[in-house]
């Protein structure tokens, strides 16, 4: 596997999206992907159960991962027949159920684990924001390497572009493109993961429920609306409303979403605070 280097472009290497094949059975790194992001995720999870201020209990974590599964699968499916592919699937309904074949979205992905999240929640009696601002602080590990794993498969690449770190993909024709899935992998991922592990230790912030969980999506919204300017639109969908992409229209709610739980999670806590002040 080499890289390949001139002036202008970078080739993409030949990886091969089969990690390992088992007779018929082919194991893909997408796949892969997912299963590292809910195992590490689910660790941490447990790590910060440990610390949390809310009584949350590292066990309820355990019999939450069948349930976060099964809500990233089906609400990434969903998202996706319903966003990005809507028409397609209208005319060949069966099709949406042959998830083998790829499409995934994680708006939709997103929207099935907070629904999961908010029935289990009300079954075990616990504060839903309390649940989902743990949830929101290990997201970032299996949306980096869900990146990584689009890069590996070549897709979802970004738009031709001049920079001496252009790449030029198998699917994206002879001109060098954008990489946007590692800007992905490093903003929605790394970055957005330790911007959250920085206020997660932090008591003060820690106490006021919603807050992470507003960090979360006001900082992904605004990572992937950002990179989407780079990144090829859907070409099923081009440019939608004043040129916007499905991607950059399906952040603006999340990025307003989030602003209001960090505000309201401030705004709580000044009015616990001087109702303090008034009984002391």
């Amino acid at each position: 596997m080499e890289w390949f280097y001139n002036p202008i472009m970078l080739v993409f290497p030949d990886f091969n999206p089969v990690a390992v094949s088992l007779g018929p059975l082919a194991i893909r790194w997408y796949a892969l992907a997912y299963l590292a992001g809910f195992l590490l995720g689910w660790r941490y999870c447990l790590s910060l159960a440990q610390k949390n201020p809310h009584g949350l209990a590292p066990h309820l974590f355990d019999d939450y991962l069948t349930w976060a599964i099964i809500g990233v699968i089906l609400g990434g499916r969903t998202g996706y027949v319903l966003f990005y592919n809507a028409a397609e699937y209208l005319a060949h309904p069966l099709e949406a159920l042959q998830v083998w074949h790829g499409g995934m979205s994680f708006h939709g992905g997103m929207l099935g684990v907070i629904a999961a999240a908010w029935i289990f929640a009300r079954k075990h009696k616990i504060s839903f924001f309390a649940f989902t601002d743990i949830l929101a602080c290990v997201t970032p590990i299996g949306l980096g390497l869900g990146r990584l794993a689009n890069f590996v498969n070549g897709e979802l690449y970004g738009r031709a572009t001049d920079l001496p770190w252009g790449v030029v993909f198998p699917r994206g024709g002879p001109l060098p493109r954008h990489p946007s899935q590692i800007y992905e992998a490093i903003l929605e991922g790394l970055v957005l993961f330790l911007v959250l592990f920085f206020f997660s230790r932090v008591k003060t912030f820690r106490e006021r429920t919603g807050f992470l969980s507003g960090v979360f999506l006001f900082g992904y919204g605004l990572f992937r609306f950002s990179v989407e300017f780079v990144r090829e639109p859907d070409q099923q969908l081009g440019f939608l409303f004043a040129g916007a992409t499905m991607g950059q229209l399906l952040c603006l709610p999340m990025m307003l979403f989030g602003a209001y739980l960090i505000l309201r999670s401030c705004r709580c806590v000044a009015l616990i605070s001087g109702k303090e002040g008034l009984s002391s």
